[in-house]
């Protein structure tokens, strides 16, 4: 018969699961719990979580859930890193704090029913953010529009430039 503590943690962590985009599986052995508290504030910031577990709950979590392959993330040490939103943010602050602290690694992720391997996230991760790629893309719609405005006044702006000059002239004559 199972315990209670662990039937609730299975349940917290399939609940997560359920509710994240993307989730990412850190190896954490060398940070302290300082280090660990900075990395979940961090994270909190751009929409995400960091749970510490068991590799076992984590196992049952999944298969509960329904997902597959995670076996090969849930090994050794795990941190898993769950995204509600934006799934390259998270990345790219994983990615920061183990290029400043040099003692944590990516195992892998989680995107749309498929397994990443940590090479995979370090692609993602320097993928532009979703308000960087909406930027570009009203800037590639703007541009167009802008310059089929400039062109359309033109002749209206010459026109009223030749105006204005006729204007001036006969104001010298008179």
């Amino acid at each position: 018969m199972p315990r209670p503590d662990k039937v609730a943690a299975v349940e917290e962590i399939m609940a997560e699961m359920k509710s994240a985009s993307v989730y990412y599986a850190v190896d954490f052995r060398s940070l302290s719990v300082a280090e660990v508290t900075d990395l979940r504030g961090r994270l909190r910031a751009v929409g995400a979580s960091l749970m510490v577990v068991k590799n076992t709950l984590a196992k049952r979590a999944a298969a509960d859930a329904g997902l597959e392959g995670l076996d090969t993330l849930l090994q050794g040490p795990t941190a898993l890193a769950f995204c509600r939103e934006d799934a390259v943010a998270p990345a790219k602050v994983l990615q920061a704090f183990i290029r400043e602290k040099k003692r944590m690694a990516i195992k892998g992720g989680y995107l749309q029913n498929r397994v990443l391997a940590g090479a995979q996230v370090e692609q993602l991760a320097v993928l532009p953010s979703r308000e960087e790629l909406i930027a570009k893309v009203v800037g590639g719609i703007a541009a167009p529009l802008y310059g089929l405005a400039n062109v359309l006044t033109g002749p209206m702006r010459g026109f009223v430039v030749a105006l204005d000059q006729v204007r001036q002239q006969k104001e010298q004559a008179a």
